[in-house]
């Protein structure tokens, strides 16, 4: 079995991206990372997420996969954006998503999306994809599934905020879950071929 390193400490993302690949792993053994994190410098979602694809290759000398993502809402220009995760300064996503309807507070215009970028690199290859999910910030957090912004976020087209949503529900159409259902014909092109 191919061994993939999954550049992440974040044992959310682990539990729900093994959810989301599913037999799309077949052959393939997702590892977890327990080295350095790098320095998330870039601009875009793509880029830091190749900045930590590459770090677990070279630190492990195995394939990466990695991602970054985050909430971009139309109101505040994109933010938070590639800063999602520290939007208060704190890491703690009850203070991000206490901050983000603060600063959303009396407003009308409410749309927003989540992004995530799936970045794969083995060797001297790199791979990117991007996924969106777009819907609308609420007044309010509803529901205790998921994670980060979550609760603040209803998809387009739904009446429950993404909490709400079974991990199957979520798991079907996530930005997530289009931006690995997006690379992972490329993992496994290039790892099993």
């Amino acid at each position: 079995m191919i061994q993939l390193v999954l550049a992440t400490h974040n044992a959310h993302k682990v539990g729900e991206l093994r959810r989301i690949l599913g037999d799309r792993l077949a052959g393939i053994e997702l590892i977890g990372y327990d080295g350095p994190e790098p320095i998330e410098d870039g601009e875009t979602f793509q880029e830091n997420a190749l900045i930590k694809a590459r770090a677990a290759a070279a630190h492990t000398a195995l394939p990466a996969l990695a991602d970054d993502s985050g909430i971009c809402v139309d109101a505040l220009g994109g933010a938070p954006g590639i800063n999602s995760a520290r939007f208060a300064g704190t890491r703690d996503d009850a203070d991000n998503v206490a901050l983000l309807l603060e600063k959303l507070s009396g407003r009308s215009d409410r749309a927003a999306h989540f992004a995530c970028a799936a970045a794969f690199v083995v060797g001297d290859r790199e791979f990117v994809e991007l996924g969106t999910w777009h819907g609308t910030v609420l007044d309010a957090p509803a529901g205790s599934g998921g994670f980060g912004y979550d609760p603040v976020f209803r998809p387009d087209g739904l009446t429950v905020s993404s909490a709400e949503l079974t991990p199957d529900e979520k798991n079907s159409m996530s930005h997530r879950a289009r931006a690995f259902a997006a690379i992972m014909p490329v993992v496994r092109e290039q790892l099993l071929s």
